[in-house]
């Protein structure tokens, strides 16, 4: 009957043990990602030129960087059905599974005079994205009213974190980090 009460509380141990302890099937997020896929914005208009937009391939992410001459306005970024051109509303075609509408509130031209200060050879290309792990497709949505729309077409609906950097100089640099997966 020893034996008995003993195996009892040893069972008794271990059921309590399995019930409290972690869970080892919670896996840790990837690359330490834990970004998200709800909208981001900050910021208002201004009237500083977007000068360049380029972007690169990280181990766990790709990157979106939009160059500003000048101190930056805000954005938003967010996924929806379809990114929609600047002025005339009509959508912007890109290739991928989601896609992320990125407002940058800047213009491409010079505020005082109209002159185009970003005008890329390619507006449905603004950047190559092949043999990247997430990012199918950037594209120019047009400039209106001190703000610009930006098309990313991306793989899936993927976390994304958004932020800006200053420098170098007086330049802004607004950053769209989209990691390979969850």
């Amino acid at each position: 009957m020893r034996k008995f009460k003993s195996w009892l509380a040893v069972l008794g141990l271990l059921a309590a043990f399995v019930l409290v302890a972690p869970s080892q099937s919670q896996a840790a997020p990837y690359c330490g990602i834990t970004w998200g896929s709800l909208a981001k914005s900050a910021g208002t208009l201004s009237s500083a030129p977007i000068s360049n937009v380029r972007a690169g391939r990280h181990a766990c992410f790709d990157r979106l960087v939009v160059d500003i001459s000048g101190h930056g306005g805000g954005y938003t970024v967010q996924y929806v059905s379809a990114v929609h051109r600047e002025g005339s509303g009509a959508v912007l075609p890109l290739r991928g599974g989601a896609f992320l509408q990125v407002v940058v509130k800047d213009p491409t031209y010079n505020v005082a005079t109209g002159a185009a200060v970003y005008s890329p050879a390619n507006p449905r290309e603004l950047v190559n994205t092949a043999g990247y792990a997430t990012f199918r497709q950037v594209a120019l949505g047009g400039s209106f009213e001190s703000q610009t729309t930006l098309g990313l077409g991306v793989r899936a609906r993927l976390p994304f974190t958004v932020f800006t950097l200053g420098g170098p100089g007086n330049q802004t640099r607004l950053v769209v980090d989209v990691a390979h997966r969850w």
